[in-house]
């Protein structure tokens, strides 16, 4: 399993960024994807997670109207598009996918087997 993110730069404050984790070589269709991100200093936290079922979606409350994940199957790409930018928002942000059961779950970094090495994101003036 490789997942590769993509994405990432540096942007001004209120500005935009679309994340992409694409993956090779595995069916994902029915796994959980998520996207974590993880500032100096700061343990890894979930952003934006969606279920491989029935399509569940998770969203942090720091990001919720301002993030929007959506996969893309027959690509095997998921999306995560960030809005409002925001100086916090500053991390590396990281692509992951797991056989989630819970949905409850969605949000918990250690329910994901496989992980990407991460892009990174800062906002800044």
């Amino acid at each position: 399993v490789q997942l590769v993110e993509s994405g990432g730069g540096l942007v001004q404050p209120g500005g935009s960024l679309r994340l992409s984790c694409q993956n090779s070589g595995f069916t994902w269709d029915y796994y959980a994807i998520g996207w974590f991100r993880q500032a100096p200093g700061k343990e890894r936290e979930g952003v934006s997670c969606i279920s491989g079922d029935d399509g569940t979606t998770y969203y942090a409350d720091f990001v919720k109207g301002r993030f929007t994940l959506y996969r893309d199957n027959a690509k095997k790409t998921v999306y995560l598009q960030m809005d409002n930018l925001k100086p916090e928002d500053t991390a590396v942000y990281y692509c992951a996918t797991g056989w989630v059961i819970d949905s409850q779950k969605l949000g918990l970094s250690e329910e994901y087997d496989f992980w990407g090495q991460g892009t990174q994101v800062t906002v800044s003036a």
